[in-house]
């Protein structure tokens, strides 16, 4: 196209050819951000193994679907579409940065496929994404700094806020979209200035209002303009390129690996170390993460890309409690020790596999922070980029109990249940005495199979339905409502141990290893072909922790398949004044995604009325209870189960139903805490529909 305006390609500063600096900026440019990623390589290398090179078709889909797709980022409605508006336009602009940089050395470069009709419709597309964006920068620089949400806020503890960071780079992408809009704007008008072809403009966009602005504006200027316009672009543009890596704009940058290596499945923790076989676990000098090299490449990654975005710990119940942990820092504090242990511009002692780095636990990190986590899973589900808090938790808690470092509450607990296979360190023949209640056993017989017996069904109780007098009521209900359903089913008696869901996630590794043995031992002689409980922690560790065992379910599904093929069948509510809500237990939640089986169950129910808590499904407030937690006494402004039972009364609800009998526990006490008793009440699920047996 015939233009009046000479390009950076062929323009000159000063009697010096422009396109000098059209080679020069990109190149060093490049050179420093190859160095710079170069540098941010090496801790990743120094780091523990990791196994997330499977199922690569898994890990693209998670790419479409939550990188490219910004699946999670919604969740917080205005500043989700304030990131997808930013995302989309930069893709859509990377095009156009790519041949800029080009354009600097050879005037008339086009992308293959860009010097059409298809280039013209993409000039119109970038112009708006380029309006867009900028709109975009504006709206989200307000909130940053005036709005001021709370889940940006940095307490002072944790150093200093990070608003001046997002601002300033706000301010380069705005000066990007600007700087692009000005380069072609300035052309089009000297071109329709001197009477010739001028390049369609996209209505109320950058490029349109600049170009009427520069109608007025002498060509001599244009050309000026034209190419300052181009190098101002250039500049920030690489710039900007190499200031990413040295903060929490990383993620721009290492988001789409971290998404691709995410882990796919929940509801398990990562093994001791990858390529240790649990049998050679023994021979490990350590256990767990004491150092910053212990933790694992993917963790390394995910210090790298959290955006402070603040949405895990905005949903973490322990935060929200005042517990002294907030997931966010987890993140920030582990990636500013990378920057300061592995140094752009290494001084004095080198950064490498032979430097020695700090104990986390006391610098880094403190013992009330780790032990705070109630492992609910709400900071996993949040991270719009596939951030992992759990396993990074575990393993700094597998370094405490391996230096003996356990909370003294905890100590008694994890000592009963290395001795009688139970936190309580109640005898193992008591396991199965909530059989004996005379009532109950006029009404059910269940099969002990400590004594040889086999049966189709092994409803597997756990411990704290086991010992705990309220929750015995739950086992109770459980086997009424298998019997109804003419199941062949039995319970394991005194060989029955604790699942070791929470021992796991206490750090207990060879603990866990050893009750996984013996109950292993046990459900494979006890001849069952499948499994049912109705206690989710149990549920998640049998199905996702151990090996080889039957079908697992929880008794929310058996009851769910029954009734929809009519084999049970259930009486109406006999009290219409009764409001209920459900609360989804953790581990049967998140964890699994079992969230529609017990609400149909409680729907099945003629005449219940039900309504959802605002926290529900994924979102829902853990109630801070789950296993040990029962025996920690945290650090804390308020207990999570009032909270939960003030969001119940907040939904119009007199009636909480749980499907857990941690939940159970806390959800009474939290009622009496509350001092609601009278007004609320808490029921277990199966409790609540063996009431209602036709």
């Amino acid at each position: 196209m015939q233009t009046t305006i000479i390009s950076p390609a062929n323009a000159s500063f000063l009697g010096i050819p422009t396109v000098i600096f059209s080679i020069l900026i990109p190149l060093i440019g490049l050179l420093v951000f190859t160095y710079i990623m170069a540098m941010r390589r090496v801790p990743l290398v120094n780091a523990a193994p990791d196994s997330r090179f499977d199922h690569a078709s898994e890990r693209f889909f998670n790419v479409l679907k939550i990188w490219l797709g910004q699946y999670r980022q919604p969740r917080y409605m205005v500043a989700g579409i304030v990131h997808i508006v930013i995302f989309f336009g930069f893709l859509i602009l990377s095009i156009r940065a790519t041949s800029l940089v080009i354009i600097g050395f050879s005037e008339d470069f086009a992308l293959p496929g860009f010097s059409g009709t298809f280039g013209h419709l993409y000039n119109i597309l970038k112009d708006y994404a380029a309006t867009a964006v900028l709109i975009g920068c504006g709206i989200a620089a307000y909130r940053r700094a005036v709005v001021k949400p709370a889940r940006y806020a940095v307490p002072a503890k944790y150093g200093k806020d990070h608003t001046a960071e997002a601002l300033f780079v706000l301010a380069l992408i705005s000066i990007l979209m600007i700087s692009e809009s000005c380069f072609d704007a300035s052309l089009i008008a000297a071109n329709l200035q001197q009477g010739l072809e001028g390049e369609y403009v996209a209505p109320l966009t950058l490029s349109w209002l600049f170009k009427s602005i520069f109608m007025a504006v002498p060509v001599a200027a244009l050309q000026v303009m034209h190419v300052l316009s181009f190098y101002i672009h250039d500049l920030t543009f690489f710039f900007f390129l190499c200031f990413l890596p040295l903060g929490k704009h990383f993620h721009v940058i290492t988001s789409i690996f971290n998404v691709y290596f995410m882990r796919l499945k929940r509801g398990n923790i990562k093994p001791v170390k990858y390529g240790v076989k649990d049998e050679d676990l023994d021979d490990l000098e350590l256990f767990g993460v004491k150092k910053l090299e212990d933790f694992t490449w993917k963790h390394l990654l995910d210090f790298y890309s959290c955006a402070d975005c603040g949405r895990c710990s905005d949903n973490c119940p322990a935060n929200t409690v005042g517990r002294p942990l907030s997931p966010r820092f987890i993140s920030i504090k582990g990636r500013d020790l990378i920057f300061k242990s592995y140094p752009i511009l290494p001084v004095k002692k080198p950064a490498g596999p032979g430097k020695e780095s700090e104990d986390l636990i006391g610098s880094i990190y403190n013992e009330d922070e780790i032990w705070s986590c109630t492992t609910c899973g709400a900071c996993e589900q949040e991270c719009p980029i596939g951030i992992e808090y759990i396993d990074k938790i575990v393993d700094l808690r597998r370094g405490m109990v391996d230096d003996g470092n356990v909370p003294q509450s905890l100590q008694k607990p994890l000592r009963a249940l290395e001795k009688r296979g139970n936190p309580y360190g109640k005898m193992e023949k008591k396991r199965a005495a909530w059989i004996k209640d005379k009532e109950f056993a006029a009404e059910c017989e269940v099969k002990v199979l400590e004594k040889g017996g086999t049966a189709s069904t092994l409803y597997f109780v756990d411990s704290i339905t086991s010992y705990d007098d309220r929750m015995m009521e739950i086992a109770r209900s459980t086997a009424k409502l298998l019997d109804a359903m003419n199941l062949d089913f039995g319970v394991l008696g005194k060989t029955e141990k604790d699942s070791g869901n929470e021992v796991r996630r206490f750090g207990e590794e060879m603990l866990f290893q050893a009750l996984r043995e013996e109950n292993s031992a046990a459900i494979e002689e006890s001849g069952a072909s499948e499994i049912v409980t109705a206690d989710p922690h149990a549920y998640n560790c049998l199905k996702n922790e151990y090996n080889d065992l039957p079908p697992v379910s929880h008794i929310s599904q058996t009851l769910l398949a029954k009734i929809n093929s009519n084999e049970l069948k259930l009486k109406p509510v006999t009290d219409s004044s009764k409001i209920y809500t459900y609360h989804d237990p953790c581990y049967l939640g998140r964890h699994n995604d079992l969230y529609d089986a017990p609400r149909d169950v409680l729907d099945s129910i003629q005449g219940l009325t039900r309504v959802e808590m605002e926290k529900n499904r994924d979102r829902a407030f853990c109630c801070g209870g789950g296993g040990l937690m029962l025996f920690y006494e945290p650090e804390e402004d308020q207990r999570m189960g009032v909270l939960r039972v003030e969001m119940a009364k907040e939904a119009g609800a007199n009636v909480i139903v749980t499907a857990c009998p941690f939940c159970l526990v806390n959800m009474e006490d939290a009622i009496k805490v509350a001092g609601l008793e009278g007004e609320m009440e808490a029921i277990d699920l199966a409790e609540l529909v063996e009431l209602h047996l036709a």
